[in-house]
């Protein structure tokens, strides 16, 4: 597929021959007919879906600078981010890649405004993020960002429909945007005809799409999702990725995203190889 040849963008130190190149390429199973379809109701419905008429704004959205992250554990210092410089630019898909514990899954905590470095700045669409209330960060993560979660975050009693429509509720969107948004969403996931079901009716790979649905819903700028193809076999993943993509170009949404997974490499704008709290 086109999106599976996408020129990778990865950080000067970390080098890729050809060879892994092809080998991570080719643990991604061809998508079957589900697959096809999936991506008949993205394109058909995307299609539709024209981006806000809004003068894009230049520059880059987020921008983190010597950041460090301490954590005091029985009284001693825990070095967590030791000296973290990067850079994200609009539209782009961005990967945070290593191994458990190399500090990816706090580098994303820090960005979303969930946690506060130690030092450093963290400075998002103009904004200095490190220096902000909690209530403020609090503010501009509503609104302007969306998360994604490796469990989901799905109410489960709530269909898929109810579940993103909980997501406007939150954001404070005006009621009778709901119905439109909400349709409108689960169709670019490929889940218009699934979206009166419940999460335990749905496959792993579409409680994902309703999880994405449900984190673009309010029009954010930066979605933050933390191994979302963590619970997905590799056919789901590519689907997970293809959806990416197209709501890159067609939400104008920049996607910031963990993964510890090789195969899906090849589709991100830039990635940032991360071990013991630093890019290596």
């Amino acid at each position: 597929m086109a999106w599976l040849r996408k020129k990778r963008s990865v950080s000067e130190n970390t080098e890729a021959t050809a060879e892994e190149e092809s080998a991570a390429a080719s643990q991604v199973e061809t998508p079957n007919s589900e697959m096809e379809s999936v991506e008949h109701n993205v394109n058909g419905q995307l299609a539709q879906v024209l981006p806000s008429e809004e003068p894009e704004a230049t520059g880059p959205l987020l921008t983190v600078t010597g950041v460090e992250r301490v954590f005091q554990v029985a009284g001693n210092p825990l070095h967590v981010l030791k000296g973290i410089d990067a850079q994200i630019e609009r539209r782009q898909l961005v990967m945070l890649r290593g191994r458990s514990g190399s500090g990816k899954t706090t580098l994303l905590n820090l960005i979303g405004g969930l946690d506060q470095p130690t030092k450093g700045e963290i400075w998002f669409d103009g904004q200095p993020f490190h220096k902000l209330s909690d209530n403020k960060r609090t503010a501009v993560r509503r609104r302007d960002m969306g998360f994604i979660f490796q469990a989901f975050a799905l109410m489960p009693m709530l269909s898929a429909y109810e579940n993103v429509e909980l997501s406007l509720r939150m954001a404070k969107v005006p009621r009778g945007e709901w119905k439109k948004r909400v349709t409108e969403v689960l169709d670019m996931v490929g889940l218009g005809k699934r979206m009166h079901h419940r999460p335990f009716e749905l496959s792993g790979g579409e409680q994902q799409r309703v999880a994405i649905a449900k984190s673009i819903a309010h029009r954010p700028k930066l979605l933050l999702a933390d191994e979302p193809t963590a619970e997905l076999d590799s056919q789901m993943s590519a689907q997970i990725m293809a959806v990416f993509q197209h709501i890159i170009q067609s939400e104008r949404v920049t996607i910031c995203m963990t993964t510890h997974d090789p195969t899906i490499l090849e589709v991100a704008d830039h990635v940032y190889e991360m071990a013991d709290g630093r890019f290596g």
